[in-house]
């Protein structure tokens, strides 16, 4: 309260009103380079009048609009067909595109993906060992490969089907390659998706058995893995070319290595005839490289590079080569039949960040997990059917 004269002519009744007023609106004020030249001047500001003051609070954020940042890529991977139905020659159900990304994955704000991942299971023409978390899902099909890839197919939802020849391994039971074909013929017969087929990893084996294998799948357009730069890879792929089928380019980790593989690859198949493979670890075996790897050939490739333009395959299996994956431990680790999977599903997930096209999965579970996270990413919204780790069934 101003304390002063009453008339309204006097100039301070003018200042007290002023300052009244800002007061009320500002509910603190500053005078600068003010001079008051009176006997006595008293302000008295009232305690009522402190908490008449209006405190102002927002009702609601500020609106700003936001726009995702943009990158411009200048390349564009290859594009790259699994598989043949009939009208193509092959006797599949079905046949996949996996490629042409022109952006980072799941970018989907930047450029639509123009195809999903492919999700595929792992079938042995020969019993192995597994961990029992696995072994508990297929005991019944482990020395029957057709019977084992309708299991992947019917009851598990496999896209794709991972025959793994490793019987033909000279150590192993080095299986003939004609024997060998033969398996693949059965489990042909006994599904209707594409199939990729595997070696033992024997340079000099391995290339026998392809050729009697391309043969036999003549027209079905397999994927053939694989070959690398220990093999002779003119011979390699005549069958590969002769009988149109898809073979994976595979080096350990190394760029200039997966470079050279392709470039040396391109002399003898098209580009759409070719997917990489530049290795993958689970995680705490090796994880952080396999994505460092993999995440560089990608952005390489969206930058231009056309030596790393091809599709990216990944064998999310080898998480269970990781004893945590699988072995009994301590309660703080959680049961095995419930880690396992996740150590296979987180590791899918790192590759899928990468750019991976087709992962390669060995537990039916993880195969469920993977493929509603791939949904949740392309719908950017929330996933549909959940897996639910508490109540999922963990064998048979």
């Amino acid at each position: 309260m101003l304390k002063m004269a009453r008339d309204e002519s006097d100039p301070f009744k003018k200042l007290s009103d002023s300052l009244a007023r800002n007061l009320l609106r500002y509910e603190e004020i500053e005078l600068e380079d003010v001079t008051i030249d009176v006997e006595e001047l008293q302000i008295r500001i009232p305690p009522t009048l402190r908490r008449i003051l209006p405190k102002v609070k927002p009702v609601e954020l500020a609106k700003v609009e936001f726009t995702p940042p943009r990158t411009e890529w200048i390349g564009k991977v290859v594009e790259v067909k699994l598989g043949a139905v009939a009208g193509d020659g092959g006797t599949r159900d079905r046949s996949y595109i996996i490629g042409g990304e022109t952006t980072a994955p799941f970018y989907t704000f930047e450029n639509p993906m123009p195809h999903p991942p492919v999700i595929s299971m792992d079938v042995f023409d020969t019993k192995i060992r597994l961990p029992r978390t696995v072994r508990a899902h297929f005991e019944d099909v482990l020395e029957d490969p057709p019977e084992w890839a309708k299991m992947c197919v019917e009851k598990y939802g496999a896209e794709m089907v991972n025959l793994h020849l490793v019987s033909t391994d000279p150590y192993v039971k080095d299986t003939s390659p004609r024997d060998a074909a033969k398996v693949v013929e059965e489990v042909l017969q006994a599904v209707k998706v594409p199939l990729c087929v595997g070696g033992s990893g024997n340079p000099t084996k391995d290339i026998e058995v392809f050729e009697k294998v391309a043969e036999v799948g003549s027209g079905e357009r397999l994927l053939i893995n694989s070959l690398n730069l220990d093999m002779d890879l003119e011979k390699a792929t005549k069958p590969i070319k002769e009988h149109g089928h898809v073979v994976i380019a595979f080096t350990q980790m190394d760029l200039d290595k997966a470079r050279e593989l392709n470039r040396r690859l391109y002399d003898y198949l098209p580009r759409d005839q070719i997917v990489m493979d530049v290795n993958c670890a689970g995680i705490g075996y090796g994880l952080e490289y396999g994505f460092t790897i993999a995440e560089r050939a990608r952005l390489a490739a969206l930058k231009g590079d056309s030596e790393l333009q091809q599709p990216l395959t990944s064998g999310i299996s080898n998480a269970w080569a990781a004893r945590e994956a699988w072995l009994e431990m301590e309660p703080r680790w959680g049961p095995k039949e419930i880690r396992g999977p996740i150590w296979e599903t987180v590791t899918a997930l790192s590759m899928l960040l990468t750019g991976a096209d087709y992962l390669m999965i060995l537990h039916p579970t993880s195969v469920n997990a993977v493929k509603d996270i791939v949904g949740y990413l392309l719908e950017s919204g929330e996933a549909k059917g959940a897996s639910d780790w508490t109540s999922a069934r963990l064998g048979g």
